[in-house]
């Protein structure tokens, strides 16, 4: 039995209507294009990371993927411009010898929006992801948070780049993650440019395009109820896991769970 969602307003971002979603159980299918199913042969799967971190983050997920069978790529993405993780991004997605999913985590949801509109990108997976529309960007859907919504501890820019701060990284952007391994992401942060969150999106890939999402339902970065905005906005087939906005770290299996379902098209 297929589950449909009720949305209450819940507030708004930006002037984008926020929206609180509760369950139920319903047998009407989607009939648009954003629910077709990708070809159900596809293997490859290409992750791309947010900013303030590495690819590195994706490990277990890679593991458990390249276990089940599935060829895995990784994108470094400087996160210094959007169009230059864009076209980094393609870059790998040239390599692959055949169509691909599609990965990205928080920032680098934006990345996939715009990237994933290259023709070997056969579906698209949000993890606690911006699914921005055309004409947005990161910025435009971070500024001005609703009241009561979780500020992430972004500190002031340095030459034209963002750090979070240290010692509230693990609570904000790990709170579930081995508090050791937490520590070491807030030391090894990489430099997110402000060009990369002011980037917009031409056209989103999510328009013609299947999608997944994980709404991460404990997260501090980015509103779970903005999670679930964007990811209604997108037609997308969703999950909800608790956990924080490092999801991908803390429950690899969960993550990883849902980009095979996306390869299987289901």
């Amino acid at each position: 039995m297929r589950l449909v969602r009720r949305v209450a307003e819940f507030g708004s971002l930006d002037g984008i209507t926020l929206f609180a979603v509760s369950k139920t159980n319903d047998k009407t299918k989607k009939g648009n294009i954003m629910n077709a199913k990708p070809d159900s042969t596809i293997k490859a799967i290409v992750l791309v990371h947010g900013g303030f971190v590495d690819g590195s983050g994706w490990e277990e997920v890679y593991k458990i993927l390249k276990r089940d069978g599935y060829t895995v790529s990784i994108v470094q993405n400087p996160t210094i411009s959007l169009a230059d993780d864009v076209a980094v991004t393609k870059r790998v997605l040239a390599a692959q010898s055949g169509r691909a999913v599609l990965v990205g985590h928080s920032y680098g949801g934006a990345v996939i929006t715009e990237a994933g509109n290259d023709p070997k990108v056969a579906g698209l997976v949000y993890i606690a992801a911006f699914a921005p529309d055309k004409g947005e960007s990161v910025s435009s859907l971070i500024k001005d948070p609703p009241p009561g919504a979780p500020v992430p501890p972004i500190l002031p820019p340095v030459d034209g780049y963002l750090f979070l701060d240290k010692a509230k990284f693990p609570a904000s952007f790990a709170a579930d993650v081995d508090a050791e391994k937490a520590a070491f992401m807030a030391d090894s942060q990489v430099p997110w440019g402000i060009e990369a969150l002011s980037g917009t999106i031409s056209e989103p890939a999510w328009k013609t395009k299947p999608s997944w999402y994980l709404v991460a339902t404990e997260d501090k970065m980015i509103p779970p109820p903005a999670q679930r905005f964007m990811s209604k906005r997108a037609g997308s087939t969703v999950v909800e896991v608790a956990g924080s906005h490092a999801i991908y770290v803390s429950q690899p299996n969960a993550v990883a769970k849902l980009i095979e379902n996306a390869a299987k098209g289901s």
